[in-house]
């Protein structure tokens, strides 16, 4: 475990800052969004330093404190859009992939591959929120399954389950994408 006595608050974040941008980025599919949940981590992460158990790395510990960040900015939006008057035609319950909403620029992706992630971006945001979080953090943040068990707090062999069935409804989410256009 880290040591939190010889380090600053300015050395976690410039450690985290990257870990903490791309999975939030991840989830809201929006730069500045993306921007403001991280200074929202960064700001909790200063104010609850002295609670962190030292149980984990520090890093597991900001991991789950970005991703519930990042879970709750999409539950308030999600809400506001319920709110709506005209929700009911533009509220997402169809399942059906909106690729329109998927257009942000995440770090990772070459310029080449961004049509095909914009569309597996999409059909990620179609996941319920444990699937999705568990997918993000194995494959797009490439944790290992026991880090994500602390992230998450859930077992092993939940985060195995909760990725294999995320990957079940990607491959039906997308095949039915691409057949629908015809490709």
């Amino acid at each position: 475990m880290e040591n939190l006595n010889n380090i600053s608050f300015e050395e976690i974040v410039k450690q985290n800052q990257n870990l903490v941008y791309n999975t939030v980025i991840s989830f809201l599919q929006n730069n500045e969004d993306a921007e403001d949940v991280t200074q929202e981590v960064f700001i909790e992460v200063y104010h609850s330093i002295d609670s962190f158990r030292k149980q984990a790395n520090i890093s597991t510990w900001i991991y789950r404190i970005a991703v519930n960040r990042a879970l709750d900015f999409l539950r308030k939006k999600n809400a506001k859009k319920r709110q709506g008057i005209f929700s009911t035609f533009f509220y997402k319950k169809t399942g059906e992939i909106n690729v329109d909403s998927a257009h942000f620029n995440h770090p990772g992706i070459i310029l080449e591959k961004k049509e095909s992630a914009n569309v597996l971006f999409a059909a990620i945001d179609c996941l319920n929120e444990k699937q999705k979080t568990a997918f993000i953090l194995f494959h797009i943040e490439e944790l290992p399954q026991k880090e994500i068990a602390l992230i998450m707090d859930i077992s092993p062999k939940a985060v195995e389950s909760l990725i294999l069935r995320a990957k079940a409804n990607l491959r039906d989410k997308l095949k039915n994408f691409y057949k629908n256009r015809g490709i």
